[in-house]
């Protein structure tokens, strides 16, 4: 990692300041396969709130300089929408207990710097501070055959595996939004990935 980089934890209203370039940043990311997501900002401050509104959630940024080239949330998942918490739910697991990862974003020339590894760290320490036994996080589900998928691309199931997760089929959310070639939003499926902190 180079010295310029800064990696901070922030909570709650500590991220307002950098909500513009949190969104942006999430819009460039995820415009990227395999989420294909036709974003905008006006949608992404309203998710950011969320995260604004819960005094525990885990924001973990990363500044080159003055610019944010990096993020990666975190919040109790008894704070997040009935969605994502239904699985949880349905396979009787006490949300009290779990942590939810929503996203990590980086710019792709700040790749491959260790830079998951703090994320996943701080996340995890937030959620150990918090009193939660798991920490969870959900990664779209394409076909395997899909014409979609540039030939370059490499899912990040090892990754995921390396830092200790599991993935666990049986918990499946559907989210719904506008992919790029869409016209109006559709439901996509997600698979939670799971630790035992």
């Amino acid at each position: 990692m180079t010295n310029e980089l800064i990696i901070r934890r922030l909570k709650g209203a500590e991220i307002i300041p950098y909500i513009p370039d949190l969104a942006e940043l999430r819009i460039d990311i995820f415009k990227a396969y395999p989420y294909l997501y036709l974003g905008n900002l006006d949608y992404e401050r309203r998710y950011l709130q969320t995260y604004i509104e819960c005094p525990d959630s885990a924001m973990v940024l990363v500044f080159d300089h003055d610019h944010i080239v990096g993020a990666s949330t975190a919040i109790p998942l008894t704070r997040e929408t009935i969605e994502v918490q239904q699985p949880f739910l349905d396979h009787k697991i006490n949300t009290q207990d779990v942590f939810y990862f929503g996203e990590s974003v980086l710019k792709p020339a700040y790749r491959g710097q260790n830079i998951y590894r703090h994320f996943f760290r701080e996340r995890e320490t937030a959620a150990r501070e918090y009193g939660c036994k798991i920490a969870a996080f959900a990664a779209v589900e394409r076909p395997l055959d899909d014409p979609k998928k540039p030939g370059d691309y490499v899912p990040l199931d090892s990754v995921w595996q390396h830092f200790g997760y599991k993935k666990h089929p049986e918990l499946r959310a559907f989210y719904k939004w506008t992919e790029i070639g869409e016209t109006t939003e559709s439901p996509k499926p997600l698979i939670f990935w799971l630790k035992n902190l």
